[in-house]
């Protein structure tokens, strides 16, 4: 009879291993998928950064009176590519992409520079980058998502404790204004 207790101690023993086993390679699977998600978001990042000394060039020599607007986005633009904190790199993303827009509100008011064949290629390779760079971010907050979960969970939360696993950070918006839905008006 003792020996049925003890192979039943035994049994619950090797499955509560293998549990722990499998919950680690689940954690370090899901942090590298994390990982990869923000190495994707950094590629895109950083072709609309090579993107941008092109686009402020092609406007400079039209609007040559928007100095400080050209000087903003190339100083977020250096400022972005040496941050590694995802919170600040996320938040000087957001002020290179408001700076952007203001630079293409000064292309608009000038007709020869909007329809300039270099200028509408930068256009369109902007919005594609754009475009992008959502997919991107979406993908590695939903990576994340998964992540955390999986960190905060019981019982998964004892082997994350344990192996000094830590939550990743969403890149999200932190502008209320940017989360604001835009009012139309037709009158």
């Amino acid at each position: 009879m003792n020996n049925i207790y003890g192979y039943g101690i035994l049994g619950i023993a090797v499955l509560i291993v293998l549990w722990g086993f499998a919950t680690f390679n689940r954690l370090v699977r899901l942090k590298n998928i994390v990982a990869e998600a923000w190495a994707g978001v950094e590629t895109q990042l950083k072709r609309r950064a090579d993107l941008i000394p092109n686009l402020v060039e092609t406007v400079k020599g039209y609007a040559a009176h928007e100095r400080s607007t050209f000087d903003e986005v190339t100083r977020l633009r250096t400022q972005s590519q040496g941050t590694q904190d995802m919170a600040q790199r996320a938040q000087t993303e957001q002020a290179i992409t408001a700076a952007i827009g203001r630079i293409m509100a000064v292309a608009e008011a000038y007709p020869q520079l909007r329809a300039s064949d270099n200028f509408q290629s930068l256009q369109k390779d902007l919005g594609d980058i754009e475009n992008e760079i959502q997919l991107s971010r979406r993908y590695y907050n939903g990576s994340v998502r998964d992540f955390n979960v999986l960190i905060e969970q019981a019982p998964s939360n004892l082997i994350a404790t344990w192996f000094a696993f830590k939550k990743a950070d969403f890149f999200q918006i932190d502008d209320p204004a940017d989360r604001a839905v835009p009012k139309v008006s037709f009158s």
